[in-house]
């Protein structure tokens, strides 16, 4: 291979510049200059950026073309390499007319790994169909601060849910001869003050406990195959230049033989945004001694810059073949080097949404939400036994009404606000719709997306329903309020649906880019509510959102008040139910969520929390980390990490926990789960844990693992988890991971702050803080604490030791 060959196989070309889907895209990207493409990879060409993905295309037209414009690859350059296709997945494949699924906080709140596998595989198969090679998903960044706008591509706040549902989408993804791209390594999601772009401040042992585990369970245990660098520069060090994360962390200590991409533009942004290169060429150079093997999207310093650098004998050609073998490597395994790659002729109808792609998003869906209130109220037209058919309506009970939720049949239902019609409004920033069509506004979705109020008419019959948007999501007209109170006021129940819109760097509330000061919701939608809520009708808030909110008035008022939850003054709702982006089938899977014809059972992902100046805030927190009587600042969350409401209730008895356990062994824990309501459900069980003494210090509560079993009314289960010991490293004070001997305690809960009535409430959990004001208690059910001894010296963990904590039923 030549030079230029070389330098060729190490870049992206991407075709369609429509729109801007990438940082600072209108300044970084590169005009063909009136060059053909058969001019502009007259050398060959490594990757295509976003064939699909960054316009509007048939998928049979497109698909043609793909196949035309590869032969002419193989028959018209001199090497004869097909190119790389790269496509976004993280909410289903980034085209037209492709399935949109739940954003990844919602495979976060659903908590079931093995739906996520089934979900990632079904979005891998059509890519491979369409000739597409390489995905760029998962996010596996750990959340830290909501205020971060690309929290609505991450999956949730600890790194084992991180690492077991990311693992997940690998395995599903791989399966369908697809390469995941894991995201973004390493510590992007510690962007100071939650700003995108911004300086990390995360020491050592951070990094390694917090945001490398997910890493390392998807390469050691997914087989994930490509990785993609963060933006973030650590302790003055940018990812992209960084040698000891990329080469010294990445390849010599895990293993890593695959491939390292760059982020859009990150390669040059060492010269134009860190500073740290003088210009392109030794951006080039710093990226390349580092790790990265390929530059995306184009190639704007690893062509004729790079090729320039080593002809001069400023850098080593040797760190080209390097690069440019692991190129081969992966193309050769995927086929694109076979003599027969892409002779057979293109796929011809083309079908991205298919009846299994929208049945695995609707199941996706529906475990997602999580239902955080559900008061009662007093007895009405709108609540009540009188339940539909099948449905697990709660009895009424005597002196306080029934819960708003499940709604009874025959109510009249109000549905209002900016989210409750729009189909964007149920999809995540790297969505198509969101991340693309909105440059294209004239064009049609190109699948059903039923809105909230389409899905509710569905469900009870035009008739029943009365519709008012209220306010848009941003802004401070409150010009529809009068037309929303009234439709209440009419109504037996009020669903209010606020929240977000996803969009890319200023064109929404949330997603990349979009990153905010406050965590109050969006505009005037707080007051809309309460407006409604002021009517006396009972008052259901649905918020579709990309991050959780500051909601603690819509939860536990604003101080001790006790007026009684979706009355006139009380100025706040009787129900509300979080919803994650939940995708094209979510505006269904919250209808029948709503009307009883299917019962939630997802968890927070995230903490829920009580400000914005509260944040970064984690439940992962050493002792110093939560509330104290020394400070008046209270950071503890509104709803903890793990909590979930449903239409029945479980408990938790006769914990049994081996008593003592080697430190390079696995030890077991076992439950019995009771659904001690009048209804079916699903419940997550949730295994925590303690290092009660530690050389560095622990966080109060960690979560083990978990479980999603269903069970029907007054059944039980035992629930067996098989625990390795490593559940318990962390890095100590040598930088060594290692597991210590002694006491760690172990219990089983609803969620990270429930403890057994009595016994002692987890650090992090509703407390009083100072004088401060009590805050409302949040319901849960937990086992008493059992400890376990671990036994014998200090123990190094390897790569090889367990890492996922099994579970059976029986």
């Amino acid at each position: 291979m030549t030079l230029d060959e070389k330098a060729a196989q190490l870049v992206g070309y991407w075709l369609d510049q429509t729109g801007v889907v990438a940082p600072m895209q209108g300044e970084m990207a590169a005009a063909a200059d009136g060059r053909t493409l058969a001019d502009i990879t007259r050398d060959g060409i490594g990757q295509f950026t976003r064939v699909y993905g960054t316009r509007p295309v048939e998928p049979d037209d497109r698909a043609a073309w793909l196949w035309a414009e590869q032969r002419r690859l193989k028959r018209e350059t001199r090497l004869g390499i097909p190119a790389l296709v790269h496509e976004e997945c993280l909410t289903g494949l980034a085209a037209w007319k492709a399935a949109t699924f739940p954003t990844p906080l919602a495979w976060g709140a659903a908590f079931d790994p093995d739906l996520v596998e089934q979900v990632g595989a079904a979005i891998g198969a059509s890519m491979r169909q369409l000739g597409v090679h390489q995905g760029l998903a998962p996010v596996l960044d750990v959340v830290r601060d909501p205020r971060w706008g690309r929290v609505d591509e991450c999956i949730g706040e600890d790194p084992y849910l991180v690492g077991t549902v990311g693992t997940a989408y690998v395995r599903g993804l791989q399966s369908a001869g697809v390469d995941a791209t894991l995201k973004h390594f390493l510590g992007y999601s510690a962007s100071q003050a939650g700003r995108n772009h911004a300086p990390v401040h995360a020491g050592p042992r951070e990094v390694a406990d917090v945001y490398l585990p997910p890493f390392v369970m998807a390469l050691r245990d997914g087989g994930a195959r490509s990785v993609m660098n963060s933006y973030a520069e650590i302790d003055g060090v940018p990812v992209a230049a960084n040698r000891e994360l990329l080469t010294g962390l990445l390849r010599d200590e895990l293993g890593f033989d695959g491939t390292v991409v760059a982020d859009y533009f990150s390669v040059a942004f060492l010269e134009v945004m860190h500073g740290i290169a003088a210009d392109r060429g030794e951006a080039a150079a710093l990226a390349l001694e580092a790790g990265i093997d390929v530059e995306l999207p184009t190639g704007d310093a690893y062509l004729a810059p790079l090729v320039e650098r080593v002809r001069s004998g400023l850098l080593d050609e040797a760190l080209v073949d390097r690069a440019v073998l692991r190129v081969l490597r992966q193309k050769e395994r995927l086929g694109l080097l076979d003599p027969q790659a892409f002779e057979d002729e293109p796929p011809t109808g083309i079908d991205l949404d298919t009846p299994l792609h929208r049945s695995l998003a609707k199941q996706l869906a529906a475990r997602s939400l999580v239902l955080l209130s559900n008061d009662d109220v007093v007895a009405g037209a709108g609540v009540g036994a009188a339940a539909p058919a099948g449905a697990p309506v709660l009895p009424l009970r005597a002196g306080a009404g029934a819960p708003v939720l499940p709604l009874r049949a025959g109510a009249s239902v109000a549905v209002i606000g900016p989210n409750a019609d729009r189909a964007e409004a149920l999809q995540g920033c790297y969505s198509f719709a969101n991340h693309v069509l909105a440059s294209h506004p004239d064009l049609p979705l190109g699948f059903a997306i039923p809105t909230v109020r389409e899905a509710m008419v569905d469900a009870l019959g035009d008739d029943a329903v009365r519709f008012a948007a209220g306010c848009a999501v941003t802004g401070s007209d409150r010009a529809g309020f009068a037309d929303a109170v009234a439709v209440a006021a009419a109504s037996d129940v009020a669903v209010v649906v606020v929240g977000d819109q996803a969009g890319l760097f200023g064109r929404g509330t949330v997603g990349e880019g979009n990153d905010t000061e406050s965590l109050d919701l969006p505009g005037v939608q707080r007051s809309l509510v309460e407006a409604v809520v002021a009517t006396g009708t009972p008052t259901v808030m649905v918020l579709l959102t990309g991050r959780p909110y500051a909601i603690a008035w819509a939860l536990d008022g604003d101080g001790d008040g006790v007026v009684a939850a979706g009355s006139a003054g009380s100025g706040r709702p009787a129900a509300v139910v979080q919803a994650f982006f939940p995708g094209e089938e979510g505006g269904t899977a919250i209808a029948e969520l709503l009307t009883g014809a299917a019962s939630p059972s997802g968890r927070l992902p995230v903490s829920l929390p009580r400000a914005a100046g509260a944040q970064p805030y984690t439940y992962l927190h050493p002792r110093l980390g939560g509330p104290s009587d020394v400070t008046a600042a209270d950071s503890t969350p509104v709803r903890p990490f793990g909590f979930g409401l449903g239409y029945t209730t479980f408990a938790y008895d006769d914990l049994v926990v081996d008593a003592s356990v080697r430190s390079d062994a696995v030890f077991e824990a076992s439950v019995t789960v009771r659904n001690t309501g009048a209804h079916e459900g699903e419940d997550v069980v949730q295994l925590y844990g303690h290092d009660v003494h530690g050389s560095v210090t622990r966080p109060e509560v960690q979560l083990l693992g978990y479980a999603r079993v269903a069970l029907a009314a007054g059944e039980s289960t035992r629930v067996r988890f098989r625990v390795p010991v490593q559940r318990f490293a962390f890095t100590d004070r040598r930088m060594r991971r290692v597991v210590e001997p002694g006491a760690v305690q172990v219990w089983v809960a609803s969620h990270a702050a429930a403890s057994r009535p009595g016994g002692p409430l987890p650090a992090g959990g509703i407390v009083a803080s100072g004088d401060g004001p009590v805050r409302h208690p949040v319901p849960g059910s937990a086992t008493e604490r059992a400890t376990v001894d671990v036994t014998g010296p200090v123990r190094e963990v390897t790569l090889d030791d367990p890492r996922v904590v099994e579970w059976t039923v029986a």
